[in-house]
């Protein structure tokens, strides 16, 4: 007998795994924080005897190679990965032990294309094929993206993900389980999983490098593929080198004076809180990200990296989740931390910042509203939209400004003078938007609404 059991990494889209029979155990693509593996290992009261990499990964740093330091489980990386520190390097067809007892191994096949390197890992039992650990291959319905390693590669990766998919699908039966790390939110991904579980034979019929000839596919992926966020290009060599051990230890308390004197530095004072709250009483200067959000993307994505940023929380229990996800993402240790109200978070005497929040409806309201690029009588208007490029092809309201969230903070002298409503497609990222705004001096209003009730609002909605 054997298990698989799946370790969430939901702020970032990904999964890991944790796989054996009675006695061992393997962990594919293990996430930074490898507290958590160590203790799901734990509760199945077997031993990591292995810890295998797919690839070296762009979206986040990895825990294997402390992972395999701390349960002294041989470390698997696949042979062309470009790497400082020891390891075994896997080829195309090896096979490595996973539980004796169980009848369990795991055999290596090369399927390049999210990266040149990339490897596959099949998990056999009594020499059968029963799931296949696919990282950023063969994903639910789609594939890894090609484009994050070199753009002169790009063209050559695209092809390759298809005959690697193709491989994957003729090597396997049908009944082979299809475990992949990306696909479930993660920017590494071509597109988004639509369920949470898939086969080789499901793939087959569903999966686009499966039902397509290659050119259609290769012009297909190249065509659909979206903005890459900035920290990537700081993950790859992060896994190259060998992450350091993380430190999750409680940050240094900040009160209302040191956060004065770090927002003057130029500093980042982030709050967790929802945007409720922070719409209605916040530190003047501080950025809103949801801790309940995309935390480590979208920080990760936006902030200057290496600048040191506070963080401000509802809670110890918050603050601690998002230390934890931001270590994921190689922003480390905050320079330190403050919990409770934010009417302690500012100096006595000093009040806190608001902005008003509203709906597509609300804007469709207003009086004298003649186009959402000009002006309304005596006043000035400007609807900005922060969502992808991807996103507002599908339509937008005629008349608005495109700024995508990642790239506000630096064009933030583009917007038009004027007060300004911003949105999203669903109210998170025009959250993060009206606090850069707010900060800038800017009056805002952030649109707390789903985009899809915009022209049903009576606003117009174009797509060209």
């Amino acid at each position: 007998m054997f298990f698989v059991d799946t370790i969430e990494v939901a702020g970032l889209g990904n999964r890991s795994y944790l796989a054996g029979g009675g006695r061992e155990a393997v962990v594919v693509d293990p996430p930074r924080d490898v507290d958590q593996v160590i203790a799901a290992a734990a509760r199945r009261g077997v031993r990591i005897a292995h810890v295998v990499e797919t690839h070296v990964h762009n979206d986040y740093v990895t825990g294997g190679l402390e992972l395999a330091r701390l349960t002294g489980a041989a470390y698997l990386v696949p042979a062309g990965a470009r790497v400082s520190f020891g390891r075994t390097p896997v080829h195309d067809g090896d096979r490595a032990i996973v539980d004796a007892g169980a009848g369990l191994a795991l055999r290596a096949l090369a399927t390049p294309g999210h990266t040149p390197h990339h490897t596959s890992y099949v998990l056999e039992e009594d020499g059968a094929a029963v799931a296949v650990f696919t990282g950023g291959s063969l994903l639910i319905g789609t594939v890894g993206r090609p484009d994050l390693v070199e753009p002169r590669l790009t063209g050559d990766l695209a092809r390759a993900q298809h005959a690697s998919a193709r491989r994957l699908a003729d090597e396997l039966p049908d009944g082979t389980a299809v475990l992949p790390t990306h696909g479930f939110g993660s920017f590494c991904s071509a597109g988004r999983a639509e369920s949470a579980a898939t086969t080789i034979g499901k793939e087959k019929s569903a999966n686009e490098a499966l039902t397509r000839d290659v050119d259609t596919f290769v012009a297909d992926l190249l065509a659909g593929l979206d903005e890459v966020p900035a920290y990537y290009a700081h993950m790859g060599p992060a896994n190259a080198a060998g992450p350091a051990p993380v430190d999750l230890t409680p940050p240094a308390v900040a009160d209302a004076d040191e956060i004065a004197v770090r927002l003057a530095a130029g500093e980042w004072v982030v709050d967790l809180r929802n945007r409720v709250a922070f719409a209605e009483g916040h530190v003047a200067g501080s950025f809103n990200f949801e801790a309940e959000g995309q935390l480590a993307t979208y920080l990760a994505w936006l902030i200057p990296w290496g600048r040191p940023v506070t963080l401000l929380a509802e809670s110890a229990g918050q603050l601690a989740a998002a230390q934890r996800e931001l270590v994921r993402v190689g922003v480390d240790r905050p320079a330190a931390a403050a919990t409770g109200e934010p009417s302690a978070w500012v100096r006595e005497g000093e009040p806190l910042a608001t902005f008003r929040r509203a709906t597509f409806a609300d804007l469709a309201d207003l009086a004298g509203l003649t186009d959402l690029a000009g002006r309304r009588p005596g006043d000035g208007l400007v609807v900005l939209d922060v969502r992808r490029s991807s996103e507002r092809a599908r339509g937008f309201i005629e008349g608005s400004v495109h700024i995508p969230v990642h790239a506000l903070h630096g064009r933030l002298g583009e917007i038009p003078a004027g007060e300004v409503w911003v949105h999203c497609a669903g109210g998170m990222r025009a959250a993060i938007a009206a606090s850069l705004l707010d900060a800038a001096g800017r009056e805002v209003v952030a649109v707390d609404d789903a985009f899809t009730a915009a022209e049903k609002a009576g606003l117009t909605v174009r797509t060209a």
